[in-house]
């Protein structure tokens, strides 16, 4: 992806950035900025705002296949004698975009300490039942499977997905009831859907640098 602006004072801009994006996540495959501004506003510590497009990250214990966000206006503080650190970010920023997870890696995720709550959530209130033993995307469709203390056959069960109220909304396909997902009051989700083995979220958050 292309910067709209170039020269060296955007460049190093740029190789910041990706520095500190790189530095809030677990770890990052490819990553491609692209910035909407100049050197002259750069200089009076803003920037229009930044284009970021990203696969196979991993944030917060979360494996992303790709993500695709716009940040809105930035104000920076540009140091080039710091090497390490040329461009400081300064006041919250906000940033919107879609983020795509793949429902084997999502399977994965739950599994984890970081997320097993979310696991232990889904099957409780969803179910009645857990812990999860696991998650699966088929089609348009979450399917759920639990164990049941009696040691019989593991219950599953299909739901839907859809943004509802700033956040995920989970509904039965075969029952009444519903789960709105617990989300952090920053991000705002505008849309949720599955479709071919995968979750697809758009949505808009505040940023704190």
């Amino acid at each position: 992806m292309p910067q709209t602006s170039s020269g060296p004072v955007l460049q190093l801009l740029a190789s910041g950035l990706q520095r500190w994006i790189r530095n809030q996540c677990d770890s990052v495959d490819e990553l491609n900025l692209a910035l909407q501004g100049s050197a002259i506003e750069l200089l009076r510590g803003r920037l229009k705002g930044v284009s970021l497009e990203a696969r196979r990250v991993s944030f917060e214990q979360l494996p992303l296949l790709r993500a695709e966000l716009q940040s809105g206006a930035l104000k920076t503080v540009f140091r080039p004698g710091q090497p390490t650190q040329p461009v400081q970010l300064q006041d919250p920023f906000s940033i919107q975009g879609e983020v795509v997870l793949s429902g084997t890696d999502l399977n994965k995720a739950l599994a984890t300490d970081r997320w097993r709550w979310l696991a232990d959530l889904l099957a409780e209130q969803l179910m009645g039942l857990t812990p999860l033993r696991s998650l699966a995307i088929d089609n348009d469709r979450l399917v759920l499977t639990a164990d049941v203390i009696t040691g019989t056959d593991p219950v599953q069960r299909s739901f839907l997905l859809c943004a509802d109220q700033g956040t995920i909304r989970v509904n039965h396909c075969d029952a009444e009831g519903q789960l709105f997902l617990p989300m952090d009051p920053s991000i705002t989700i505008s849309d949720a859907r599955l479709q071919g083995g995968q979750l697809v979220i758009k949505g808009n958050a505040t940023v704190h640098p």
